[in-house]
Order: structure tokens, then C-alpha cells, then sequence
């Protein structure tokens, strides 16, 4: 009764101006932070990009790789070229000018310079070579064989005659909505190309203020970032619809492996034998999730099943007291200052500070959290893998070179049998060979817990009535608004 009371009286305050009811408001936790598809690795940022930029590559709902701006084929009996054909029917730059093989190899080339620092190299250093053929052709010329290669050419294309321009606040791609401003408050605007269709991005940090904003009429749509009391509340309100989907995104707690006291796989088996998963889940997640056991799900071609660490805070205690004596038992955790991360990481806490681990629970707003965690600044830290759809995440996630800025493996975790997983699957020839390879990397990644797995969270979505059209993707993103429309509700 007190959290509705809260919630009615939170209404009133709500207000802030009259919204451009000509736009579909989309109310999100976290305003992007790069829209250069180059650069850009947080969640919002990639959704985004994805409605404004296209790629060479892009998947199906089996997430096997289909032509998106090019067709491809092998051209030698090696398996070290493919030829890239970009497509007739691919649209034009948003300012006007036809996409070439020339922007291709900008792009590409751009990311595999080390000076740019982008952490997309890593997974691209494949590439020996681009010959452009001619303004529809282009050759990839590899350093080895490479089956999952296409797979590899998602990153939208940005024009290559705009040198100096500044695309992380200032976009310019050829998807289906094109960049109109992003104001100081954050209030992102898009425009749908085929009719003109606007969309605003408003930051709302406060999922409770985010929610009656939606219910007040200020948005159109809000997507995640609710606590379950807040989506029961909200099914009950006449004024909007509640959707909810299995997804695929991966929660995990990440290390910082260089510390001495994460680094200690004693402590990271404690800490996972700590946490009663399944509680949380049915507990504080309303049974909106699904126990996670590694990056890929089990249903992934190459996903691997392996048995899960049961909560046991018996067991946790003993490994804990086999430590050192003269390392204290201290741990820093870092995670964002969105209240309902908060109120899971404070779980988590109280869980190992029951098995006796002291816990400094740390939290800030997304830009600086995100950054402690790309610097390495940290011992232990929550977060999630958006839309993984191929296993050369492992690459980028784990392999010893892949380090910021080469890469994501921002615990800097080193092992060589973790490398040599990686990359004899990398150089397989067949495609059942190197699943198996990657399901061997899994259980002995499983063993050495650089993650500990959390789980598969449900995706939710809430809107009003005005708002038709709109479908909710398995991964999160927002491809949705491609066909959403908006209607005047009947009175």
C-alpha cells in the first residue's frame, strides 16, 4: 500500500514540460554514449546504432549469418579471401551520397588502426588486407582461415569523405532512421526515413519516475530496467500493456584478476557457492530470469550446458578459510546507481557477507561505472553481455591479447589453455569441430570462473495505447520502432 501511495503521489511531480507528441517517446534507463558503431560498446549505443547504420552482415533468427549490405563468397580453396558484393538495392548515406567499397574499407581500416584505440580491433585482427575491386566489390584478404568470418562484419559502415567529423554525438549512416539532435538534457531525436516518423530518447534514471511518465502520457514506451513490483503495478494500470520475452542476455559478476585477492580462484569458487541464485531470481526477480551457466545459451549451436555452482555457504566458508590469514577478506563492488542494480547487488552483498567476505558496495551513475570497468578499476563488478549471437565473443571477452583497448577482457585474465581453446577453434575446418572446441572452452572457463554466471534476463516492455507495431526482439534491441506507429486512441 505505502510503495502505491509513493507511487500516486510521485504522479504530481511528473510533469516537466509539454512532450512532442508528434515523436514516439522512448523512455530509457541510460542515455547512449558513443553512436560511432566504430567505438561504441554499451547497450544503448549498440541498440541505437543499430537503427542508424547497417552492416555488411547481419543475423537470422537462428543467428546464423545473412546478407545485410553484401553478399559474400569464399574466392581459393584456402579459405583466406572473400569477396564482399555490396547489394543494388543498399540505400544511400543520410547525406546524400551512395555507399561505396571504398567506405567499407574505411571503416574497417579505421578500427584495425591501433591508434584509434577501438576495442572492436581485437576481434577484426583476422584481416591481413582489403583490396577494393571496384565501387560495388571488395576482397578480405585473412591472415588464416577463418568459418565464422561473415559473422565478423556487423560494424555499420560510416561514410569515409567525412574525415574529421565527429560521429559519436553526430551520426551519419545509412540505416533506416537518420540523426536530428541530441540536446544537452540527453534527449536523443531520430527520424524514420520512409515517412518521416520521429523518435525521442528521453533519459529517465528513476525507473518509478520513468513508469508514471509513461503513465502520465510523457512516454510513449519504456523497455528493462523495472524491478518486479513495478511491472505488477504496472500490469494493473488500464492505460498501458505489459509484454514480456525470454532473453538471452547474459548477467555475470566479472574480476579483476591482476588484484590478489580476486585473482585467487579459492576466493572466486567462495563467492560463487555464496550466492543463492535461484532465491534472487524467484525472490527479487519475480521469476523473470533464467539460471545462466555461460555466455552462450544452451540452445546456441555451440552452447554448452555444464552444472551450475549450487549454493552452498558451508563450502564457501571453508574455501574462505583456507585463505592466507594475512589477507583480509575485504572486496570492493562496483555497479551502476540504477535502483533496481542496486537492490540486487545489496543482495548479493548480504549473501557474502554472510559467508564472511567484508563487502564495500559501490555504485554510480552509468558513464562512470562503465568507465571504472573498461580501466580495470575494480575488484568485483555486475554486469551484462547484450546480444552475443557468435562464439568469437570468447576472443574478444577472454583471450590474453584481446586486453583494453584490443578487446573486452577487462579482468585481464590470462591463461594459455584458454588461449589455444580459442584459437584451434578459430582455425577448425569444420563447423562441428570447432562447436566442440568452444563447448571444451566453456567447461574449462566454467572451472576457472574469470565470470561467475548469473542468468538469462526476462526482456519487458511497457506501452501505451497510442503506440501499435512495435515487437520485442529476443536480444533487446530496438528494431521495433521500424514499424511502430502511433494512433489517437478512440474516446
Amino acid at each position: 500500500m505505502h510503495y502505491i501511495i509513493f507511487l500516486a503521489s510521485l504522479l504530481l511531480l511528473t510533469a516537466c514540460g509539454a512532450p512532442d507528441n508528434a515523436a514516439i517517446r522512448f523512455g530509457l534507463a541510460a542515455a547512449p554514449v558513443n553512436l560511432d558503431p566504430r567505438q561504441a560498446t554499451d547497450a544503448a549505443s549498440s541498440r541505437i546504432n543499430r537503427l542508424l547504420y547497417r552492416g555488411l552482415v547481419d543475423f537470422d533468427a537462428a543467428l546464423r549469418p545473412v546478407p545485410d549490405l553484401a553478399d559474400w563468397r569464399v574466392r581459393d580453396a584456402l579459405e583466406l579471401e572473400y569477396e564482399l558484393t555490396l547489394r543494388p538495392d543498399r540505400p544511400d548515406f543520410h547525406h546524400q551520397r551512395p555507399l561505396t567499397a571504398h567506405d567499407v574499407k574505411a571503416t574497417y581500416d579505421w578500427i584495425l588502426h591501433a591508434e584509434n584505440a577501438s576495442p572492436l580491433r581485437g576481434n577484426l585482427q583476422i584481416i591481413r588486407e582489403i583490396e577494393i575491386v571496384d565501387n560495388n566489390t571488395l576482397i578480405f584478404k585473412l591472415n588464416k582461415a577463418d568459418l565464422l568470418f561473415p559473422t565478423r562484419l556487423t560494424v555499420g559502415i560510416v561514410p569515409h569523405d567525412l574525415h574529421d567529423h565527429r560521429f559519436t554525438r553526430h551520426p551519419i549512416g545509412n540505416g533506416e532512421f537518420e540523426f536530428i539532435q541530441w540536446q544537452e538534457d540527453n534527449r536523443l531525436t531520430l527520424r524514420r526515413r520512409h515517412d518521416g516518423q520521429l523518435v525521442t530518447f528521453y533519459e529517465v534514471k528513476d525507473p518509478v519516475v520513468r513508469s508514471l511518465k509513461l503513465i502520465h502520457a510523457e512516454l510513449d514506451l519504456i523497455q528493462n530496467d523495472l524491478s518486479p513490483e513495478l511491472v505488477t503495478w504496472l500490469s494493473q494500470q488500464k492505460s498501458v500493456k505489459v509484454e514480456t520475452r525470454t532473453g538471452s542476455n547474459f548477467a555475470y559478476l566479472g574480476f579483476n584478476l591482476q588484484d590478489p585477492l580476486t585473482q585467487q580462484l579459492t576466493v572466486r569458487r567462495a563467492i560463487a557457492h555464496a550466492i543463492d541464485r535461484e532465491a534472487i531470481i524467484k525472490y527479487v526477480m519475480g521469476n523473470a530470469a533464467d539460471l545462466a551457466h555461460g555466455l552462450l545459451p544452451p540452445h546456441h549451436w555451440a552452447g554448452q550446458t555444464v552444472n551450475h555452482y549450487e549454493y552452498n555457504p558451508e563450502l564457501a566458508r571453508q574455501l574462505l578459510a583456507s585463505i592466507d590469514k594475512s589477507m583480509p577478506l575485504m572486496l570492493s563492488y562496483k555497479t551502476s546507481n540504477n535502483p533496481f542494480r542496486v537492490r540486487l547487488a545489496s543482495v548479493i552483498q548480504q549473501q557474502l557477507e554472510a559467508v564472511g567476505l567484508t563487502v564495500s558496495l559501490q555504485t554510480y551513475d552509468w558513464g562512470t561505472f562503465y568507465g571504472d570497468i573498461k580501466q580495470g578499476r575494480f575488484q568485483m563488478f555486475s554486469l551484462a553481455w547484450i546480444g552475443i549471437k557468435t562464439p568469437d565473443i570468447f576472443r574478444y571477452a577472454f583471450h590474453s591479447e584481446a586486453q583494453p583497448p584490443n578487446g573486452a577482457n577487462r579482468g585481464r585474465f590470462v591463461d594459455p589453455i584458454v588461449d589455444q581453446f580459442i584459437e584451434q577453434a578459430e582455425q577448425a575446418q569444420e563447423l562441428e569441430t570447432q562447436a566442440n572446441l568452444y563447448r571444451q572452452l566453456q567447461t574449462y572457463l566454467h572451472e576457472q570462473l574469470p565470470y561467475i554466471p548469473l542468468w538469462y534476463e526476462d526482456h519487458i516492455l511497457v506501452y501505451n495505447k497510442r503506440l501499435h507495431g512495435y515487437s520485442l526482439a529476443a536480444d533487446g534491441n530496438y528494431d521495433g520502432l521500424k514499424t511502430a506507429t502511433l494512433i489517437t486512441p478512440s474516446h
